[in-house]
């Protein structure tokens, strides 16, 4: 599955207790600019590729992987500054950028015809990485995400794009990460899970991309980010005819119910799932019951009823 620049190696840096949740080789794929990106590659089959968001990592899908590995190749990376993937302190965290690295990775690998399931910014970098190739991606599974201009952003977002402050609150209090384990989620999460989560991000230089993501939401025409989200935007037009699963967890306080109009809007065919009772960590809050859906939902590509 790697090509041999990208061997899989122990991540002997992983605690014991994370490796019996997380039990995958680490691969590394050596991006144009020289930075390390992580990812995971598990399994055989028509290709799943899954990207989290901010300010989560592969363990996001941890769960995924072990469900659907033994019918699919599930190709899951850590973004730059996130997860296992290089934390580089004075680097391009932009939304184009990361599309970029996903797509060099694919290309890395040999990838052809792929699938997609994409959590919160995932969605923007995945459907950015779609459009460009929409006529390899097969079947696309959303959760609690955005790929189109919005301004709605909760204060508690907003407070961190203040300059300073938000350094101080993320980089230095861990108010993003460390709030997260406690705030995505309606069900408490195991100690273990929750460690799990927080591992990559223990210090103010590891914390980096939770800064720069948050920087980078695009709210206005001068952005950085607003071109490159207006053509993730466009693009979703690519999509249309595909076969689209929305799923989505209600209580939701960033990617509320509004999202998932907006998407409905846009895919009118596209299977939905509501979860009432869950919030934006939707694979941890919908567990088993998500899992059965994700596989019911790519299982088609094993008959050849779509692209593979």
């Amino acid at each position: 599955m790697s090509s041999p620049d990208n061997m899989p190696s122990t991540s002997a840096a992983l605690p014991a207790e994370l490796m019996r949740l997380y039990p995958f080789a680490a691969h590394y794929h050596t991006l144009p600019d020289g930075q390390r990106m992580h990812y995971i590659d598990e399994g055989s089959g028509p290709v799943i590729v899954m990207l989290h968001g901010n300010p989560s990592w592969s363990f996001l899908y941890r769960d995924f992987v072990k469900k659907l590995s033994g019918s699919f190749r599930c190709i899951v990376p850590d973004h730059i500054g996130c997860g296992l993937s290089d934390k580089p302190q004075d680097y391009r965290y932009t939304l184009g950028q990361h599309i970029r690295n996903v797509e060099s990775l694919l290309d890395s690998l040999g990838v052809g015809d792929f699938n997609l399931v994409a959590h919160d910014w995932g969605g923007a970098i995945g459907c950015g990485l779609a459009a460009r190739r929409h006529d390899r991606v097969g079947r696309v599974m959303l959760m609690n995400t955005a790929a189109f201009r919005s301004v709605r952003i909760p204060l508690r977002i907003a407070l961190c794009k203040v300059p300073f402050l938000g350094a101080l609150l993320i980089r230095g209090m861990n108010a993003f990460a460390g709030a997260a384990v406690h705030m995505a989620v309606e069900r408490k999460l195991p100690d273990d899970v929750r460690r799990g989560y927080l591992f990559p991000y223990r210090n103010w230089h590891d914390r980096v991309a939770n800064l720069r993501f948050v920087q980078d939401i695009p709210l206005h025409k001068a952005h950085r980010s607003y071109s490159t989200l207006a053509a993730v935007e466009d693009g979703l037009a690519t999509l249309e005819g595909k076969p689209v699963l929305l799923a989505w967890g209600m209580r939701d306080w960033c990617f509320s119910p509004s999202f998932l109009a907006e998407f409905r809007r846009r895919f009118p065919a596209a299977t939905v799932h509501e979860y009432a009772d869950c919030g934006h960590y939707l694979p941890e809050d919908a567990g088993e019951d998500l899992l059965m859906r994700a596989e019911a939902f790519f299982a088609p590509l094993l008959t050849g009823a779509t692209a593979q």
